[in-house]
């Protein structure tokens, strides 16, 4: 079964050159048809995976990011002619897993998409259910859950809480998660990492959960019961 990427982009050569060459790498390509009516199109087409563009016609890839998140954990990898830092910050603000500057070259897109399936496909198969306390993270259905609570995740917010469960009360490298989240330190500041945990930590506790991700300063990251601490 082919994987569906759900590509949003308004300009058509990207989007012509772009879908031809990942259809020919074996991928389904939906090219959005009505800027408008993008959360239709992700309900209608469930996509695997989307490429979004910042700059589109009535509303931008910030605004969109925000919109599918509510309802979806779905990878979304930013696209953005614009490389500023504060534009990778943003977008991975509003939830994204992943950002390419444009031009960018086409083995270098495959190669993204390609990490983000891997991540997920083997994550899931190897790990059904981790547990640290009375939480229980449960990868193959993105969630995580406390007693009676329970919180959708996007995949990196899986990886993350993966990590953290795996060496529960231990700190995990800065650098470690993020090769485990982009495969790669290139391109990607520490800032990516700070506003990915950030918003994961005000998703956990906007839905109740007690805090849980502690900061080891300029180390890394470690989960911690409350009741621990």
């Amino acid at each position: 079964m082919k994987n569906k990427i759900y590509l949003v982009e308004d300009d058509q050569t990207v989007q012509q050159i772009t879908s031809e060459y990942l259809e020919r790498w074996g991928y389904e390509l939906f090219v959005v048809k009505d800027f408008k009516s993008v959360l239709t199109e992700v309900s209608d087409f469930q996509p695997d995976l989307i490429l979004l563009d910042i700059s589109l016609p009535y509303f931008n890839g910030y605004y969109w990011c925000e919109e599918i998140r509510k309802t979806s954990t779905v990878p979304i990898i930013f696209l953005s002619s614009a490389d500023e830092t504060m534009n990778m910050v943003m977008a991975m603000n509003m939830g994204a897993d992943d950002f390419i500057a444009k031009p960018f070259d086409l083995s270098f897109l495959l190669a993204k998409v390609q990490a983000i399936f891997r991540r997920e496909y083997t994550f899931k198969e190897n790990e059904r259910q981790l547990t640290y306390k009375n939480y229980t993270l449960l990868p193959i259905e993105a969630e995580l859950r406390f007693k009676n609570l329970s919180v959708r995740l996007t995949q990196n917010e899986i990886k993350i809480l993966g990590l953290l469960f795996t060496t529960p009360e231990q700190t995990v490298g800065k650098e470690t998660i993020i090769r485990a989240l982009w495969e790669s330190e290139e391109f990607i500041s520490d800032n990516s990492l700070a506003v990915t945990m950030t918003r994961l930590r005000k998703k956990l506790n906007a839905h109740g959960f007690p805090s849980l991700i502690y900061t080891v300063k300029s180390v890394g990251y470690m989960v911690i019961s409350s009741d621990e601490k």
